[in-house]
């Protein structure tokens, strides 16, 4: 067995597979670039080693400056994680030149693999169904609409060499073939640095399905059932879950099948993922078709360890070892339900646009998987993945997941609920997140239902988050809740001022207001009122606490408080409130004030998000129409278009190409 792995990676993969490896007891090196020089996978490894400046390209990508590490501390292992250097075939032959074990699978398999229009090929040639599409080599943007309309609209237009959702773009018509091949064609090249792009034909109502095999150095290649994939947004993956509540266990046993015989087709080993687009219309069970094989480690395999009590990463380290699989096919089980969500730094209110800064609050749930210290004794668990500390900062420079949420129980919906309650103690302020997003989703009846696609998102949210809708009794609970938190406020501050003779009076009766309604509580002699009617809540507060836990009519309910000057925002069950409490007198007036009116900005074009002004296509004195194209904004990666919202002539030009944007920046100004 190794005696030192090298993690060439960052944040929460790097973390996962030290932890591994550390429970192995095999010791840990972790390579770092200068806005990583604090990261917890940094203070985690028994040795770090400084790679360079904060850009991918400068530090994580420099395959030479990672093999010197390895050689200098003495690494007889590298673990690639995910992203990065996981997939390039020429990193794992130089690992393999410097004598250095590659945790992953042979070179050739990644050569194989990594190219989305041979691995087709092969797929073809193995006996794996494949969606239909050109395979050949697009010359430009001519050829690619002839192909598109050939093969039939809609399409999807994808980078050869791309994955994690970069460099996809789904075409309807012409006019989508036409602005969108080039950029898919930029993104790849940026990405991946390929910029060619094949079309295949757009598998409508489709199902995103993934099979997870594993196999050692001696044949041996194993299925470990599948995970379901389908709630995406922009091509990106948002919430996992294994099993699927769509596939059966004939499905099942045939996917599972074509993915062995495609990794044992291009002489696999190691953990790999074979993902599958599925037609939800498909009665048959056998409407699945090979999209691509990820021969790494998958961002969502804590699912399938979940469910099936497999150490992934132990796994991969034992075959890059040598050793032989301790199980067969037959001695893989699936038990329970696993759910993962990816917690982003991401503002879903606003459009879901990227966030970069510092966290000011990190608190995540307590993790109870097993082998922790709070390991649950109850069967259902909750598992953090992270990398990230309080205080630390979400930078530009790499992908914007901050956290991974899992949780399992003995059926979905006990996965799911235990999702919901984890969202709601789940504390990460200083930037935009996407927590209230996840939770709407986990709560929503078409996902308890299982009735999945892959355009979950836009179809439920087609004009954007707005907060999950309060259940019934919600907001009158939230109104209980806000009332005490107020009247223990008013008894500190009442200690503070010397004034405490007052302080009880004060803190009796209140007026709660909501943006559109408003409910009155008495607290009396322990008892809790609301709208005249009694309510049993059971809770503990201090002053200034942020987060609370009460049993309210029985049923447990955790709300984030954060209290601004003159009202609290309070953030349970997939909404934040906006609340304001008053005393009776005190609400009368507070219903009379005037709103500030903000400042129209309708005549600028603002950046939506931190970013590289790549493109702009339009100056001074231009006119523009409705929904042409103005401006392309770079950021993590991804080119975002931005359109006019209406017609009108350009009356200034403030940043050009190549300029850096904060958000809210004013491009342009319209006459």
């Amino acid at each position: 067995m190794f005696k030192k792995i090298l993690v060439a990676n960052r944040g929460e993969i790097a973390c996962r597979v030290m932890r591994t490896a550390k429970r192995m007891g095999i010791a840990t090196v972790a390579v770092y670039s200068d806005a990583d020089a604090r990261s917890p996978h940094v203070l985690m490894a028994d040795e770090a080693v400084r790679l360079g400046p904060a850009p991918a390209s400068e530090s994580y990508l420099k395959a030479d400056l990672i093999l010197l590490a390895a050689k200098e501390t003495g690494a007889d292992a590298i673990h690639p994680g995910y992203g990065f250097l996981s997939e390039r075939e020429s990193f794992a032959r130089a690992c393999a030149e410097a004598g250095i074990a590659f945790v992953g699978p042979p070179p050739e398999a990644i050569a194989a693999m990594g190219d989305k229009i041979e691995s087709k090929k092969l797929a073809k040639a193995a006996g794996v169904n494949v969606v239909p599409g050109f395979l050949g080599e697009i010359a430009d943007t001519d050829e690619a609409v002839k192909i598109a309309s050939d093969i039939g609209y809609p399409v999807m237009m994808k980078a050869s060499a791309g994955g994690g959702g970069k460099g996809m773009r789904l075409a309807y018509g012409e006019q989508d073939v036409r602005e969108g091949f080039e950029a898919t064609k930029r993104e790849g090249l940026a990405s991946f640095g390929d910029d060619r792009v094949f079309i295949e034909k757009f598998i409508e109502s489709p199902r995103h399905i993934e099979i997870q095999v594993l196999g050692d150095q001696h044949g041996n290649i194993l299925y470990l059932g599948e995970r379901e994939c389908s709630i995406q947004r922009r091509h990106q993956k948002v919430v996992e879950e294994a099993p699927s509540p769509f596939v059966t266990p004939e499905m099942r046993k045939a996917m599972g099948e074509q993915a062995v015989a495609l990794a044992r087709a291009v002489g696999y080993y190691s953990a790999g993922t074979v993902e599958l687009i599925v037609s939800g219309a498909d009665t048959t069970g056998q409407g699945f078709y090979f999209l691509e094989m990820n021969t790494r480690l998958q961002v969502e395999h804590p699912v399938t360890e979940a469910i099936t009590g497999i150490d992934l990463v132990e796994q991969m380290i034992r075959v890059a070892a040598g050793e032989k699989l301790a199980m067969t096919q037959d001695e893989v089980t699936l038990t329970g339900w696993a759910i993962e969500n990816r917690v982003y730094a991401e503002d879903p209110y606003r459009g879901f646009l990227p966030s970069t800064g510092r966290l000011t609050r990190y608190r995540p749930p307590v993790d109870t998987s097993p082998g922790t210290e709070h390991a649950s004794e109850t069967g259902g668990y909750v598992r953090v993945d992270d990398g990230v500390r309080e205080g630390g900062e979400v930078s530009m420079f790499y992908d914007p997941m901050i956290a991974k949420l899992i949780t399992y129980g003995a059926t979905r919906d006990e996965a799911a609920d235990l999702q919901v309650q984890a969202l709601d103690v789940f504390e990460l302020e200083g930037v935009g997140n996407n927590l209230d997003f996840l939770s709407a989703i986990m709560q929503h009846p078409r996902f308890r239902a299982g009735a999945l696609t892959t355009g979950f998102i836009a179809e439920e949210y087609p004009e954007g988050f707005a907060g999950a809708p309060p259940a019934d009794r919600l907001t009158a609970r939230l109104a209980a809740i806000a009332a005490i938190v107020a009247g223990v406020d008013a008894m500190r501050a009442g200690q503070i001022s010397g004034k405490l003779s007052e302080a009880p009076a004060f803190a009796r009766h209140w007026t709660v207001m909501f943006d559109t309604h408003q409910h009155k509580v008495a607290l009396d002699d322990g008892q809790v009122v609301v709208d005249q009617r009694a309510m049993a809540i059971e809770m503990g507060v201090r002053p200034g606490q942020t987060l609370v836990s009460a049993m309210v009519e029985g049923e447990p309910l955790s709300v984030k408080i954060e209290r601004r000057r003159g009202y609290m925002r309070l953030t349970t069950r997939g909404a934040t409130h906006r609340v304001r409490v008053y005393r009776p007198r005190v609400a009368q007036l507070a219903r009379h004030m005037i709103a500030k009116v903000p400042p129209d900005m309708s005549r600028f074009l603002l950046a939506p998000m931190p970013g590289l002004l790549t493109q702009l296509h339009v100056g001074p004195g231009d006119r523009v129409e409705a929904g042409q194209p103005l401006a392309v904004v770079e950021a993590m990666k991804m080119e975002n278009i931005l359109r006019a919202e209406k017609a009108g002539t350009v009356k200034a030009a403030n940043f050009g190409a190549g300029d850096s944007l904060a958000v809210d920046a004013a491009i342009l100004e319209f006459e």
